[in-house]
């Protein structure tokens, strides 16, 4: 499994191939995607943009494989992830994408180094290990005098960054981030923005941002607006 997805920089990271999605409900369908065609390189940042509704986060589910497709092709690393059984699937998730969302999602019994080492433990690392893979992320996100702070203690920015600890424990090949910063003030928001991109440029971690701050799309290299079910460059 490990030597499927190595991150291969003469093969993209994703490759979309007339993806469709479609959501059934009471006497309609609602086709969300509609036949995306797109590749996205190992180590790019990307930020989609679009109206509320318009599909963003169904996308970006799509590419963490938390969604199946309706339809079309879907590409990790050369590998169809259309194909992986449900064991693969979690691995990949687990060591080769990490997620971000608007909400931290942290569980409040725990301190941040345990809420950041758990994605590890849940992935088999050896718990003493785990704890200091989550210590040495906590540091990267400048929160080491943090670490045995509950979560309770934590203010928005820092439950934020600690989030994106949790995220980056693994070392994953890329980051998919649903509005990471939606709920902060500006200054929070510009010091979440500032740690993406740290990311992006030191570690070259590829990162897919969905987002409606035109700040934070702004500073990625490629920008695309979803609107009608397809995505346009901007």
């Amino acid at each position: 499994m490990n030597t499927l997805f190595a991150g291969d920089n003469e093969v993209p990271l994703y490759s979309m191939r007339n993806l469709v999605k479609e959501f059934v409900g009471p006497g309609e369908k609602v086709s969300v995607l509609q036949g995306l065609n797109l590749d996205i390189q190992v180590g790019e940042s990307v930020a989609v943009v679009g109206a509320s509704g318009s599909g963003k986060s169904t996308l970006l589910h799509i590419l963490g494989t938390l969604a199946r497709p309706g339809a079309g092709e879907l590409y990790f690393c050369g590998q169809d992830l259309q194909s992986l059984n449900a064991d693969d699937t979690a691995h990949l998730r687990n060591e080769k994408i990490g997620f971000v969302f608007q909400f931290h999602h942290l569980l409040p019994e725990f301190s941040a180094l345990e809420n950041v080492a758990m994605q590890a433990i849940i992935g088999g690392m050896p718990r003493k290990r785990a704890l200091k893979k989550a210590a040495a992320m906590l540091d990267e996100v400048g929160l080491a005098e943090r670490a045995a702070f509950q979560v309770g203690m934590l203010s928005g920015g820092e439950r934020q960054r600690t989030a994106i600890a949790r995220a980056i424990v693994q070392k994953p090949l890329v980051l998919l981030a649903d509005e990471p910063t939606g709920n902060l003030d500006e200054k929070n928001g510009r010091l979440v923005a500032d740690l993406l991109m740290r990311l992006n440029a030191e570690q070259e971690m590829s990162m897919i941002v969905v987002t409606h701050n035109p700040e934070l799309a702004g500073r990625m290299a490629r920008r695309f607006e979803l609107k009608s079910g397809d995505l346009y460059e901007q």
